[in-house]
């Protein structure tokens, strides 16, 4: 679910997520940080307002995240969880949807792209919590056994790419969207592949005009920011299963590249004294210069926002939590790490 006007995501959740999104913007500042801004909770008290939940992203939808705000909705209880006793015969759950009250308000990732073309990558060679009935954590390590997950430690869960085939057929009539769901990553994608996948996803010349200078430009950011998140992941003690990394960037090859030239012309009158710093994201995309954070800090707040071009956001944190004196969570680092080595072969 969404407001009207495409600037909030509304996404259905256990308290136990709730806990590490407030938690995160509390304590752990950094960690918020690659996360999409939290606005909040809010209770639903009409169950025809409840929406679905893929295992991951829904491809059609936005992602989860974090900022500092606490949240001003009403208390709301959460319902007792089954045991796993309880759930000696487990099913997948099909509908996608969970029986919960409940939901957190987010900041839409995609609000302020023109034709934002999406990925969900889902972390992982252990996709499910401890508390997992068997029967699902057999189903899932099956699921990383015969995929990406086991040797790179994620997974293509979801694509959404703008003009994304060369048959209108594919295309969805309404966007002009092609859309690869789950059985993409599951069925399509190999270790061997997954380069070529990726480029797939960002480099679209004929149809959208992301050639290879574009693609390349994108793809640097990617891999700026995914080091980010290997940095803060790799400072913090957590355990998360079925987390993702959701990328995006504009997939309209002459809105990107005038979104491009005004980044790096703010970037330069920044640099030559003339204006401030837009945002703490600042960097020059062509030469991968940028702003320490230090020199933004005082200043961001009065700044105008830069262009969408791309994004990285760590997303999904169902089954998330802090786990003190355990060590940083290397079921998730080993596929940021993948995906660091596939950005790099991209970028250059």
């Amino acid at each position: 679910m969404s407001d009207p006007e495409g600037e909030l995501f509304i996404k259905p959740c256990t308290q136990r997520e709730i806990d590490f999104y407030q938690s995160a913007n509390r304590r752990h500042a950094d960690f918020a940080s690659i996360m999409p801004v939290f606005m909040g909770t809010l209770a639903l008290t009409d169950t025809a307002e409840l929406s679905s939940i893929d295992e991951g992203i829904s491809i059609t939808g936005t992602p989860e995240g974090g900022s500092d705000q606490e949240s001003t909705s009403k208390p709301v209880v959460e319902k007792p969880q089954k045991t796993d006793e309880e759930n000696i015969i487990w099913k997948p759950n099909k509908s996608k949807k969970i029986e919960t009250d409940m939901s957190v308000v987010l900041e839409n990732a995609t609000a302020g792209f023109k034709q934002p073309n999406i990925l969900d990558a889902k972390l992982g060679v252990r996709l499910w919590a401890d508390d997992a009935p068997l029967q699902k954590k057999q189903r899932f390590d099956k699921i990383s056994s015969e995929t990406t997950h086991k040797n790179l430690g994620f997974r293509i869960a979801g694509m959404r790419i703008w003009k994304g085939s060369d048959d209108e057929r594919e295309l969805a009539a309404v966007d002009g969207y092609k859309t690869y769901d789950k059985d993409y990553g599951r069925l399509h994608v190999s270790d061997e592949s997954i380069v070529e996948n990726f480029r797939d996803f960002v480099f679209n010349k004929g149809r959208t005009g992301i050639d290879e200078e574009l693609g390349k430009a994108i793809c640097r950011g990617f891999l700026r920011d995914l080091r980010r998140i290997e940095e803060v992941l790799s400072r913090h003690e957590t355990r998360m299963y079925s987390a993702s990394c959701l990328f995006i960037y504009e997939g309209d090859g002459e809105t990107l590249e005038e979104a491009i030239r005004k980044n790096n012309d703010m970037v330069t009158e920044y640099e030559q004294g003339v204006s401030k710093p837009a945002s703490r994201s600042n960097v020059r995309v062509d030469s991968g210069i940028c702003m320490d954070d230090d020199e933004l800090a005082d200043e961001v707040e009065e700044a105008s926002a830069l262009p969408k071009m791309f994004d990285v956001k760590l997303i999904d944190f169902a089954h998330a939590t802090w786990t003190p004196g355990q060590g940083p969570d290397e079921n998730s680092l080993k596929g940021v790490r993948s995906l660091i080595r596939i950005f790099e072969e991209l970028a250059v």
